[in-house]
């Protein structure tokens, strides 16, 4: 009879601790569905709100995405416009027109662009670029999508909103839409200087040819107006050479009489700095005008 009364006993504790864990797996599975049930439901609520909002942010990302993909970019970009600003107006006296006079074979594109966005970022009105091959000339269009290709990485979305003035023949048939107070950019090739010459000279021929005018009315000053005509440029205060070879390679002999030559070792890979360093030459030296 003992030996029953411990079996009993014995079962009876087996059935206390199974029912225990019991009672623990099911509280444990019910707290895990009601949390799985409350989540979902407060996911059900915020997800029509998350999706209100995000019309709006798809919009504003649309709008600017360089802000998303690098948003330091504009920062930086505004930073390098305010400090190559400064620069301008602090150098002693600023050329309205330079010339970048390209004497070295096989011109970089990207070099001449970036020059080109210096320049303009100073506050240098017109920039004339000039090879003695007529390779610029020849390509233009290239030349010209470089250069905004520059100022959009130099300058950042702001910057790349200045439009420019192409002028690239003797005509000056404007190559790209403009604004008046925007900086102008000129492609010249031997064609603008001594052949330019040479047709001024030939339509004076012709006029008293044709007893339009007297030879007695020719005069330097009015070859100097048929010379500008349409545009009238002012003439080139500064020319920044590019290259080993000591000549002007008949660039603008006109227009040149009172212009300043620097010298550099060559267009490719210049930097700003050096650039600067050629303005800050040129804004020291002293022009005495023939006296």
């Amino acid at each position: 009879m003992a030996l029953l009364y411990g079996l009993l006993w014995r079962l009876l504790l087996v059935l206390v601790h199974v029912n225990r864990a019991l009672v623990t797996w099911l509280r444990v599975r019910f707290r895990g569905w009601k949390g799985r049930l409350w989540e979902r439901a407060m996911a059900a609520l915020l997800l029509p709100l998350a999706l209100a909002g995000f019309p709006d942010q798809q919009k504003q990302s649309k709008q600017n995405p360089e802000s998303k993909a690098n948003p330091g970019t504009g920062n930086r970009s505004a930073s390098r416009r305010s400090r190559w600003l400064c620069d301008g107006r602090s150098l002693e006296k600023l050329p309205v027109h330079i010339g970048l006079l390209v004497a070295e074979e096989e011109p970089s594109y990207t070099d001449i662009a970036n020059l080109v966005v210096w320049c303009m970022a100073v506050g240098i009105s017109y920039v004339s670029v000039y090879d003695n091959q007529g390779v610029f000339r020849k390509n233009n269009s290239r030349l010209l999508e470089e250069i905004v290709r520059q100022q959009q990485d130099l300058l950042g979305v702001e910057g790349s909103k200045c439009s420019m003035e192409i002028l690239s023949n003797g005509t000056d048939k404007h190559q790209h839409p403009v604004v008046s107070c925007r900086p102008t950019v000129k492609v010249l090739s031997p064609e603008d200087g001594k052949q330019s010459i040479v047709q001024a000279a030939q339509q004076l021929c012709r006029s008293v040819e044709n007893k339009e005018r007297s030879s007695k009315d020719i005069s330097v000053s009015m070859l100097d107006i048929l010379l500008r005509e349409p545009k009238n440029i002012p003439d080139p205060e500064l020319v920044v050479k590019f290259g080993p070879v000591e000549s002007t390679l008949g660039f603008l002999p006109w227009h040149i009489r009172l212009t300043e030559f620097i010298s550099l070792p060559s267009h490719k890979k210049l930097s700003y700095e050096d650039l600067l360093g050629a303005l800050q030459r040129y804004g020291t030296c002293q022009q005495r005008l023939g006296q």
